[in-house]
């Protein structure tokens, strides 16, 4: 976990009242119910003005809403970058989630950890997780993946009109859902040929 350490002064409610949306605060770095001894960058759900009592509600920028009493004790509270203040433990936002499917061309256990240790190499034994493995085998073939509107049509031009091209390859559609009102075609995949005359 890479924190940073940042100087901060705890806001009292009153305090916090006086802020907008675009003030940028800290507060608890708290994750579904996991409890984090840091603070996160974070900023009002909507102007302080606007809350009548009750908690204060902000957003992290890792999109968890956090609800604070600022004048309760027992609470992490909400605090804003001040140089006279204290210092505090702040989450750096450096990081990003990627959940892949990787294509392992002729692919086997021993190639995966192969591919699974250089990633964990580049990228820090305790970064690279796999939360979950399904080893399924693919055909090496490429085709046209499009979603079409589901309700018929009068004409074929309007046919290629609202057909939306997504991918080539077969395997995505597992991961993939159509469009409320859509449909997937497949059909055999069709290089593109530019015939248009050069000079």
């Amino acid at each position: 976990m890479n924190t940073e350490k940042v100087t901060a002064r705890r806001l009292t409610a009153e305090e916090v009242s006086e802020l907008s949306r675009q003030d940028e605060i800290f507060v608890s770095a708290e994750m579904d119910g996991l409890p984090l001894d840091c603070y996160a960058p974070a900023s009002l759900t909507e102007p302080g003005k606007n809350f009548e009592g009750g908690s204060f509600t902000a957003r992290t920028i890792f999109g968890q809403e956090v609800r604070a009493l600022p004048d309760n004790d027992e609470e992490s509270g909400i605090w804003v970058a001040d140089e006279a203040g204290e210092e505090i433990e702040v989450l750096q936002n450096a990081g990003v989630l990627l959940n892949l499917a990787l294509f392992v061309p002729n692919g086997n256990r021993e190639s995966l950890e192969s591919l699974y240790s250089a990633a964990r190499d580049a990228f820090g034994a305790g970064i690279v997780q796999r939360w979950s493995e399904e080893l399924v085998a693919v055909p090496d073939v490429k085709v046209d993946l499009f979603e079409e509107p589901v309700r018929g049509r009068k004409n074929a031009g309007s046919q290629i009109r609202d057909r939306r091209a997504l991918d080539i390859y077969p395997t995505r559609v597992r991961f993939m859902e159509p469009s409320d009102g859509w449909k997937f075609i497949v059909e055999p995949h069709k290089e593109i040929v530019d015939e248009t005359p050069t000079i």
